[in-house]
């Protein structure tokens, strides 16, 4: 699908918003992770308002694509991204990491039926994204119209269940298959590689049969493109490693992977949400 000018503006605009909703959920909870979900704004704000085929008032919709959440300490952008989307209302997001909340630090379907799985063991939501695409081959083939999207960090790439699944995908060419790596190049003890090396990571995947895409995922073009050649490919899986900057749009959290587990505190948030309102009136003038 095109992006003209002004969905490109809608769309920055929405990632914005998503963003302070982070920061002021993470200052509501008091805990929580900041970098990743503040990363991957841009990518969860085209999936939700561009690309996926959903409806947010049929949650349960036999029809709609499939979003796994495999990281699912970024759940902060998940859920302020579906709350924008109309899936329930935006001060429930207030209520994150609280007692008896639907948004638990990690996410439960159980609780929030919209929710495709529960997650919290990295390395696991592409296994459950293959047996979902996989199950969707036997059921309808290539009659079905259904994508599976598994959201993964590249820390949790360090998993050996991780590359199992990728070799049961390319061995089945699950062509209904993208997954969206976030390619920021941190995990919570440091640099990803400093710790567990993952270059060349593109071959990696190619040498597993899947079709590598990579792009810039704060570029909503790229984003766009990249799906849609990714659906384009019938013959194997899709990769697309999405390059971002962990924290994006607050200087003083970008590409710093202390913030990767930890939760701004009210000065620090007060600061990040006006330099977020800054940038949101810059986004404004730069379309007029």
């Amino acid at each position: 699908m095109h992006l003209h000018d002004d969905k490109i503006k809608f769309l920055e605009q929405k990632a914005n918003q998503i963003r302070q909703s982070i920061i002021e959920m993470l200052i509501e909870a008091g805990s929580g992770h900041t970098a990743g979900p503040l990363g991957m704004a841009d990518i969860f704000t085209a999936l939700y308002f561009h690309l996926l085929k959903h409806d947010p008032k049929r949650p349960d919709w036999p029809e709609r694509d499939r979003l796994v959440l495999s990281n699912g300490h970024i759940c902060p952008v998940l859920y302020a991204t579906m709350a924008q989307a109309g899936y329930f209302p935006l001060d429930e997001l207030k209520t994150l990491r609280k007692f008896g909340t639907r948004l638990q630090g990690h996410p439960h379907r159980d609780y929030l039926p919209a929710l495709e799985t529960s997650s919290g063991p990295l390395g696991a939501g592409l296994a459950q994204a293959v047996g979902m695409a996989l199950a969707e081959k036997i059921d309808h083939g290539r009659a079905s119209s259904k994508f599976i999207y598994c959201l993964m960090s590249d820390g949790e790439l360090d998993a050996g269940n991780s590359w199992e699944a990728i070799l049961l995908a390319g061995r089945e060419g699950l062509h209904n298959l993208i997954a969206i790596v976030d390619r920021n190049n941190i995990q919570i003890d440091g640099f990803t590689e400093e710790i567990m090396p993952l270059e060349p990571l593109a071959d990696k995947w190619r040498a597993f049969n899947w079709h590598v895409i990579e792009i810039d995922g704060h570029n909503f073009e790229e984003i766009n493109d990249a799906v849609g050649e990714a659906k384009s490919v019938f013959a194997k899986p899709s990769v697309i490693i999405a390059h971002t900057i962990p924290g994006k749009g607050v200087g003083a959290f970008e590409r710093r992977y202390e913030w990767h587990g930890k939760p701004p505190n009210k000065e620090e948030g007060a600061v990040a949400i006006s330099e977020l309102r800054t940038l949101w009136g810059r986004i404004q003038s730069e379309h007029e």
